[in-house]
């Protein structure tokens, strides 16, 4: 079952959920840039029904902030700055977290995709961006997902472009 894949991501990350794990289109989930409504706990977890859907868990604030702390050994550097996304989508597990880059100055969108095991993580896209430069480094062209920026979707590769406010993690 994916969902015991997806809690063994968020126990190994050490992070806490709110709610139970809940499940929603794709699509929807992904247009969402707030924070999803926590499932109810006495419902238990749900599983996606068809491709089309997510399987995800919603992350206490105060738990995302102690995973940036201990992934990047500079406690405070990163602070969270939109609700992150935590889900299973067609067998995989990610994690995509934005954050400002307060010793870069910048604000930063991190994804991650788990091994098959959910014991290690990999970074598959990491996007800096101000409202002068966008730079990326992506390596999502085995994953569905792209990154948008300025309203174009990028897969792969490294690169800069033009500054903007938001970056998004998407369907490809």
């Amino acid at each position: 079952m994916s969902n015991n894949l997806l809690r063994n991501v968020l126990v190994g990350a050490g992070i806490a959920t709110v709610g139970a794990i809940g499940t929603k289109v794709a699509v929807d989930y992904f247009k969402n840039r707030g924070k999803e409504e926590p499932e109810d706990e006495s419902k238990g977890d749900k599983i996606a029904a068809s491709a089309d859907e997510v399987t995800y868990a919603v992350v206490k604030d105060d738990s995302l902030q102690k995973f940036l702390d201990a992934s990047f050994g500079d406690p405070g550097r990163y602070v969270p700055t939109r609700p992150s996304k935590v889900f299973d989508y067609q067998g995989r597990q990610y994690m995509v977290v934005w954050a400002r880059d307060n010793e870069k100055n910048k604000n930063q969108m991190l994804a991650f995709i788990y091994t098959p095991d959910g014991k290690e993580r990999k970074m598959v896209a990491s996007v800096g961006y101000t409202n002068q430069k966008t730079d990326y480094n992506l390596k999502l062209s085995d994953t569905p997902f792209a990154v948008e920026v300025n309203d174009k979707k990028i897969t792969s590769g490294q690169g800069e472009t033009d500054g903007t406010d938001e970056v998004d993690f998407v369907l490809a």
